[in-house]
């Protein structure tokens, strides 16, 4: 039996990296978690402990503070300046994967006005984009996640097989909460980023919104469809939705009813429901799905 190295990555994950842009009296604030992964030729560092092809992480570290110094832009377009600059500096390094998360900020009101320099964190989900890079070609998948979405009524979930384990009731009115992770895979590098990001989000919205949902596979479906009818650079969708469970509380041992207005909001267990959507003519997935 013969022993060989598998494939392998290294990289620096999770930088935090918070620009301040101060053209003017407005400020803009970019905050960002950027993680780097390389591959390439690194069989002596494993084998016999030789670095001289290894780039090491906190290089990696320090060049995308540099980076960020000429300013950041949309993140696809901040990860693919990344991704390239690997790849065609470093001989050893054949394809490079970079990971950005943003995380969304929102100017203050202060006095009536807005404020110049003062913002608090939002909730409105964390823009996210992934983006491989071989020397040739790359590869762009963007996304949001965390982003909590609630529907207090328009949704039924009942004709489910029963059997001696199956305690569930059926219902025709439930609360259908869940926490999206959407990613949508590209087509092509000729996209204006942050118009397709704006377009996307606002149309899995319209369709988790404007659903009357019968399971919330039924519900995951129409966000990606959505999103492939109304952005034509997209070609893929990927969903993760737990289904954030709203139990009607029972208030009978106090003599009060419940008409559907007092919810325990369980957090586990819960159910995930995942799943794709894609164009029938969609090429096939590259290395930053992965």
């Amino acid at each position: 039996m013969a022993i060989v190295l598998g494939e392998n990555r290294y990289g620096k994950a999770e930088n935090r990296l918070v620009r301040v842009d101060r053209d003017g009296d407005e400020h803009r604030i970019t905050d960002l978690d950027v993680s780097v992964s390389l591959s390439g030729d690194m069989s002596d560092t494993h084998l016999t402990g030789a670095n001289d092809k290894v780039l090491a992480t906190d290089t990696q570290k320090n060049t995308l503070f540099a980076f960020a110094r000429d300013g950041v832009g949309e993140i696809e377009d901040f990860a693919m300046r990344l991704a390239r600059h690997f790849v065609t500096s470093q001989e050893s390094i054949d394809r490079a994967r970079v990971r950005v998360e943003s995380f969304p900020w929102q100017r203050l009101t202060v006095g009536g006005q807005p404020a110049h320099h003062s913002f608090a964190r939002s909730g409105g989900g964390t823009r996210t984009t992934t983006v491989h890079h071989d020397g040739e070609r790359a590869w762009v998948v963007g996304g949001v996640e965390d982003l909590t979405v609630l529907n207090t009524t328009g949704s039924e979930f009942w004709g489910f097989p029963r059997d001696e384990y199956t305690t569930l009731a059926e219902t025709k009115d439930r609360i259908l909460a869940t926490a999206v992770t959407a990613s949508w895979r590209f087509g092509t590098e000729d996209t204006d980023w942050a118009r397709a990001y704006d377009t996307a989000l606002a149309a899995m919205l319209d369709a988790f919104g404007g659903t009357h949902s019968l399971s919330l596979q039924q519900t995951l479906y129409a966000m990606g469809s959505r999103v492939l009818e109304t952005v034509p650079e997209i070609v893929e969708v990927r969903l993760s939705l737990p289904n954030k469970h709203h139990f009607l509380a029972d208030l009978s041992p106090f003599g009060l009813d419940n008409p559907g207005e007092v919810f325990f909001a369980a957090d586990r267990p819960y159910g995930l429901i995942e799943g794709s959507v894609l164009r029938d003519d969609a090429p096939p997935a590259g290395p930053a799905w992965s």
